[in-house]
């Protein structure tokens, strides 16, 4: 992923000037010639751009506010100020993370990005590398939604599948083996729970998406091939799966985290996906080396957006 960020280096935003793992990756980021990286304090910002991303606030966002200078306050905020400079295509993306909270990313993002219409949905995927497993692809998952939607219908999670399975493919160019998860595989048990995802699957099916995929899913059956022979022979994704899309936030989150810990994972992201720009969110636990590689994968996201315009 790096590699192929060097290709075509891209401009990427970050607020958190002050957190010293932030400053040690923008060195890295800077020598290895990943990103052309900005990195943003209250200080640093221009304050006629301020005045100016405050009035385009306030028209996208009109019954927020009650005057212009509470806006003004608002993108005074390095976070708020990094989100609207890529919505307004000064950068082509931001990254932020390492200090603020997951749930105040994703609101900047959502108060100051475009959503595309495409999903019309916001979700946040992991990408995960598992040491020496079999499992997956080579090791590598991609669990979605572990970050933004606490209890997903049935629509959204088929949504949340279709947009984890379109990044797998085009920005990871891994061919996604998607898997519906539930504590039932194909009818095993009956609950409401289930339907959901049953659900879910079926909606998907009507998307015509280009990737397998399969649910409801126990999660032996969708990783381990000797189960998926015996409960599910005839599964194209049984027994394969690289891409996971669990039933609600919950599963999601406890999943990656466990991951993470027990499995000694690499966990890149949130990566926020359903935005028209490109962005991504940080653990607040991250490391160095996790946030230049994260940074590596959002310019890739941002060369893939670009080739699709020109085509």
């Amino acid at each position: 992923m790096r590699e192929r960020a060097k290709t075509s280096p891209k401009k990427v935003v970050f607020p958190e000037y002050n957190d010293e793992r932030v400053a040690e990756a923008v060195k890295i980021i800077e020598k290895e010639k990943i990103a052309c990286p900005v990195v943003l304090s209250p200080e640093s910002l221009n304050k006629d751009k301020v005045e100016h991303f405050a009035k385009i606030y306030c028209e996208i966002r009109p019954n927020q506010f009650r005057s212009l200078k509470e806006a003004q306050q608002i993108m005074s905020q390095p976070l708020y100020y990094s989100a609207m400079m890529a919505r307004l295509g000064e950068v082509d993306a931001f990254v932020a993370g390492a200090e603020f909270s997951t749930s105040s990313v994703i609101r900047a993002g959502l108060r100051c990005l475009e959503i595309d219409p495409v999903y019309n949905l916001v979700s946040g995927c992991f990408v995960m590398e598992v040491p020496e497993s079999s499992y997956g692809e080579k090791g590598v998952f991609v669990y979605s939604d572990c970050a933004v939607i606490p209890s997903p219908t049935s629509e959204q999670l088929a949504t949340i599948a279709l947009s984890a399975g379109e990044f797998t493919k085009e920005v990871l160019e891994i061919e996604p083996r998607l898997a519906f998860l539930s504590f039932s595989t194909k009818g095993s048990s009956k609950a409401v729970e289930v339907e959901k995802v049953r659900e879910a699957v079926a909606i998907l099916a009507g998307k015509n998406p280009p990737f397998l995929f399969d649910g409801e899913l126990q999660v032996d059956s969708a990783l381990e091939p000797e189960v998926a022979k015996r409960k599910v022979p005839h599964s194209s994704v049984a027994g394969r799966a690289n891409v996971l899309i669990f039933p609600n936030l919950d599963a999601g989150n406890i999943s990656y985290k466990l991951t993470e810990r027990l499995a000694k994972a690499k966990a890149l992201g949130p990566v926020l996906l359903g935005f028209k720009q490109i962005c991504s969110d940080l653990s607040r636990g991250v490391s160095v080396e996790d946030i230049v590689d994260i940074t590596a994968l959002t310019v890739v996201r941002v060369q893939k957006a670009s080739e699709e315009k020109t085509l």
